[in-house]
């Protein structure tokens, strides 16, 4: 006979309480559905929490937070699981990947979204009103977390951070309350989580301005890596002279022998210049050009294209993977770092890196919204970011390569931008921020979140 302890049934009773309050599955390691819950994109950042609560709605989310306090654990929230995450030893995963309600206010020009919803669900209903959201590189991100951490998209210099464009959001606290914040009902609030990202609760709807833009011109060119030196000395100099109708970045890319690709780049190194202008097809070619002279491209895809094919500019992978990122802000892009950087990742290089981008940030980018936020990085001019595979030979030499690269770039760091910076301690998240917005981030924290109840992938410290 198995002999029950007063412990056990006192948790199995606390369980069945919760199970009671929320419409979602509350599932345990134990149960069949746990492993598919905790999973997100990055599947070399598998959580391991006590408990995980499949939130439904605003009130199931409130119910599991106040669960989790009366019952001594933390709380973190996932919802696509693009970005790092903690153990969550001792902890309570809140998913939010069920609550994916998308309307869109055509009049407005604005979207209200769920906690779980996607970039590519907001293109799709906005497309046809031809507005368009501030979404990333990728339509699969999720819209609450990108936009909370700043928000860097291919539209970024002519508009700003998504975060910028955030008028209002649904906040579960630490006591399990639900409110609205706006500017006018708590303006330090309102700052502090537009850049500071979850620190403060856990987002569970989002209401944003979306932009008119229904087309555009843009994709990418792809140059054989030994055009490496030459592509990147030229975009240097080229990107400085852009109008903030233009947006690039340029990166050195790793392919998979993928039957997807292009016969041409199955498998190869390649350099990946990056393109988008809000102008006609023919200004867009003529601003482009100095770019496209400078060698035999292996492809080029860069054409007038619908707002909605936005993804066939960066061409993100879509499958899951284990991987491993950092990044740091630059004040400039001198010749020195360009040569820095190629001496890490160059053609004549073996490296364990599939990703090393170079982003031009300036514009509106630069520039604080009407209604200021919290967002980190704006006195930067470009960003460098790498990302290894975490799997295969090399798995165990691509946290050591991110390491020399960013060492690299330290003589023109400015520190950076918070989604881009990948896995740091508080300490390191913190130093984003001069010491006035630190010092204003943290008492907004202790103010709602006292007992540390949240924790966030990025921890402000």
């Amino acid at each position: 006979m198995t002999v029950v302890s007063p412990e056990q049934d006192t948790v199995r009773l606390n369980l069945a309480e919760l199970a009671a309050q929320v419409a979602g599955p509350v599932l345990t390691p134990a149960d069949p559905g746990f492993a598919a819950e905790i999973m997100g994109f990055n599947v070399a950042n598998v959580p391991s929490p006590d408990l995980a609560v499949g939130a439904t709605d605003a009130e199931d989310v409130a119910a599991a937070v106040r669960w989790a306090a009366a019952n001594g654990l933390t709380v973190t929230v996932q919802s696509t699981g693009h970005g790092s995450i903690t153990s969550m030893a001792g902890g309570l995963l809140v998913n939010t990947r069920r609550m994916t309600d998308v309307v869109i206010d055509p009049v407005a020009g604005t979207a209200t979204v769920g906690a779980g919803t996607r970039w590519s669900q907001v293109i799709t209903a906005a497309a046809p009103h031809g507005l368009a959201p501030l979404n990333g590189s990728s339509s699969q991100v999720g819209v609450v977390g990108y936009s909370l951490g700043g928000g860097l998209g291919p539209l970024g210099r002519r508009y700003g951070f998504a975060a910028d464009h955030i008028r209002s959001l649904q906040l579960v606290t630490a006591y399990g309350e639900i409110r609205e914040v706006t500017a006018g009902n708590d303006p330090d609030l309102f700052w502090a989580i537009r850049g500071g990202k979850g620190n403060f609760g856990i987002v569970t709807a989002l209401e944003f301005s979306l932009v008119p833009v229904a087309r555009l011109y843009g994709g990418g060119i792809f140059f054989p890596v030994a055009a490496a030196p030459d592509v990147l000395t030229r975009w240097r100099e080229w990107s400085t002279n852009l109008s903030e109708e233009s947006s690039t970045s340029v990166a050195l890319l790793q392919l998979p022998p993928d039957p997807a690709l292009p016969e041409p780049l199955r498998g190869q190194r390649v350099v990946h210049l990056r393109f988008v202008h809000l102008g006609s097809a023919d200004e867009g070619a003529a601003v482009l050009a100095p770019m496209r002279a400078v060698a035999a491209a292996l492809l080029d895809g860069v054409s007038e294209i619908p707002y909605a094919a936005i993804d066939s500019v960066h061409m993100d992978p879509v499958v899951p993977m284990p991987s491993l990122e950092r990044g740091v802000a630059l004040r400039e892009l001198p010749l020195e770092a360009i040569d820095a950087v190629l001496a890490q990742v160059g053609a004549d290089v073996m490296t364990p890196l599939v990703v090393v981008e170079i982003r031009q940030l300036g514009g509106a980018l630069a520039r604080q919204p009407a209604v200021p936020n919290a967002v980190a990085g704006r006195d930067s001019a470009f960003t460098l970011f790498a990302v290894g595979v975490l799997a295969g030979p090399v798995a165990d030499l691509v946290p050591d390569a991110l390491q020399s690269l960013m060492d690299t770039a330290q003589p023109w760091s400015t520190g950076s931008l918070l989604n881009f910076q990948g896995p740091a301690a508080p300490a390191q998240v913190g130093a984003l921020w001069n010491d006035a917005d630190r010092a204003r981030l943290l008492a907004v924290k202790n103010r709602l979140d006292p007992a540390g109840l949240f924790r966030p992938t990025q921890i402000i410290g």
